[in-house]
Order: C-alpha cells, then structure tokens, then sequence
C-alpha cells in the first residue's frame, strides 16, 4: 500500500497501455448485454414455448450483435493506436 501512495505521490509517469484498460471497461457493456439476451429468452421460452424456434433465433441474432460490438471494440485501440 505505502508503494501506491509514493507512486501517486511523486511525479513518475506510470507505464502501459491505457488502451487496454479502455477496453476492459468497454467489454462490461457486451456482457451485460449478451446475459440479458439470454436471460430474457429463456424466460420467453419458458412462458411461450410454442414460439421458441423465433426466440431462438432473436436470442443468436442479438448475441452477434453484442459480440460484434466486444470484438470492435478488440481492434479500436489498434487502429486509433499512437506509434
């Protein structure tokens, strides 16, 4: 703990990649999502299994959505990058 508070106190530069911390943050919100997804529509199915083929298929069709926007979020800081 006592390393933390000196290096918050002096005026060293802390290394690495902010990018990746970024992303960290950024993969929350895929995750919350892809769960809700799924939570919701086994709930639905539950509730109305007559109707689980089209669940089904709204559950994968939004699941590639959040994953898409996860794996964009992947390739953001390598583009947007500093060299």
């Amino acid at each position: 703990m006592d390393q933390l508070v000196t290096l918050a106190a002096s005026k060293e530069h802390v290394y690495g990649s902010v990018a990746s911390i970024g992303y960290g943050l950024a993969a929350i919100g895929p995750g919350v999502g892809i769960g809700i997804i799924f939570g919701n529509g086994v709930q639905a199915m539950a509730r109305q299994p007559e109707a689980t083929g089209l669940i089904r298929q709204n559950m994968i069709l939004g699941f590639a959505l959040c994953e898409a926007l996860a794996l964009i979020g992947i390739v953001m800081p390598f583009v947007f990058g500093q060299n």
